[in-house]
């Protein structure tokens, strides 16, 4: 019998986590028991079934006696309880991959450590006092069998830190900015609304572009501190529902030509970083990686380098998808601890 893997949370991660364990051919160790959800069971079933942006699952879903069975196989279904009331130790869970949204810190994942799991994955960015962030591809090497509570940092941390990683060890970095131009998230509402201590986000989401905050260069800075105080990013919601980008300029040390940056990522895209880091020299539009399961796809056609030394780059990347893909690949590698 593989893990047992338990869903906190059912949004859009978690039903893509949900969806992806299904497609790749590599997750017959991992076996989905219990998802956490306090939604009414029928909607978890239909949007278990159908997706606006990932299309219909295309294997039968249906609810029945506290279950969601899931091509045959069912999966209990628990009302939306809090950490230290979930019966992970009568479920015999080994792992929890936490989607809910609660804060990333080590007292919510010792939460579900004490209720009986063996170990917890977040799906969003972490405190320091967890026992480690992992970038699949960057550090995953560094995971240990007594690693108990972990995080997969986030999409966006998942997209650049492979890129500066990469120009970095070919060029050299002396400073950068990035802009994550983001799909719109269920945190934004459709309409104008006055229900938010955000004030960004009391616009509505399709009408226009909305800067936010955010943490990403806290994030790199954290998993590469040599990066402490050259790297800044910023972030923008953009009035689409799927596939985001990060616009990145980097000051190289080396001088180099957009031959060199291209080969650089052509060779790190097949070799070191293969199916995490991708390129495409296609006029493409955002919606053609949809579905995608890449962190990153650097858009070719879109590379500048200015008086030798300043890079600039595109890369596309399934916000959704691409990111509930390396929470599998966590999962996998933790799972071959046991």
């Amino acid at each position: 019998m593989g893990a047992r893997v338990a869903i906190n949370g059912y949004g859009r991660i978690g039903r893509s986590i949900l969806r992806a364990m299904h497609e790749r051919s590599d997750t017959a160790p991992l076996q989905v028991t219990a998802i956490n959800e306090p939604a009414d069971p029928q909607a978890i079933e239909l949007l278990t079934r159908y997706d606006s942006n990932h299309g219909p699952f295309g294997r039968p879903v249906f609810f029945d006696s506290g279950h969601l069975s899931v091509d045959d196989h069912p999966i209990q279904l628990l009302p939306g309880l809090e950490p230290a009331a979930l019966p992970w130790r009568e479920l015999g869970i080994d792992l929890v991959l936490e989607c809910s949204g609660l804060p990333a810190d080590r007292v919510v994942g010792q939460a579900h450590l004490d209720a009986g799991s063996r170990r917890i994955l977040f799906s969003q960015p972490a405190t320091p006092d967890l026992d480690l962030t992992v970038i699949h591809g960057f550090n995953h090497q560094a995971i240990r069998a007594t690693h108990r509570i972990l995080s997969a940092g986030s999409c966006t941390t998942n997209c650049l830190l492979p890129l500066l990683d990469i120009l970095q060890a070919r060029f050299g970095f002396e400073h950068g900015t990035a802009t994550t131009l983001h799909a719109a998230m269920n945190d934004q509402p459709v309409t104008d609304t006055l229900r938010s201590n955000n004030l960004r986000l009391t616009r509505a989401a399709l009408n226009g572009m909305v800067p936010v905050d955010t943490a990403l260069a806290r994030g790199i800075t954290r998993l590469k501190p040599e990066l402490e105080g050259r790297i800044d990013c910023t972030h923008l919601r953009l009035p689409t529902t799927a596939v985001s980008a990060m616009d990145i300029t980097v000051v190289v040390k080396q001088p180099t030509t957009r031959a060199a940056v291209t080969q650089a990522l052509t060779e790190a895209a097949s070799g070191p970083w293969q199916a995490l880091v991708g390129v495409c020299d296609d006029p493409v539009s955002s919606v053609d990686f949809a579905h995608d399961a890449r962190s990153g796809i650097v858009d070719l056609t879109q590379i500048r380098v200015v008086n030798d030394r300043v890079v600039k780059l595109l890369c596309w990347f399934d916000n959704e998808w691409g990111f509930a893909n390396r929470m599998i690949d966590i999962a996998l590698q933790l799972n071959q601890f046991d």
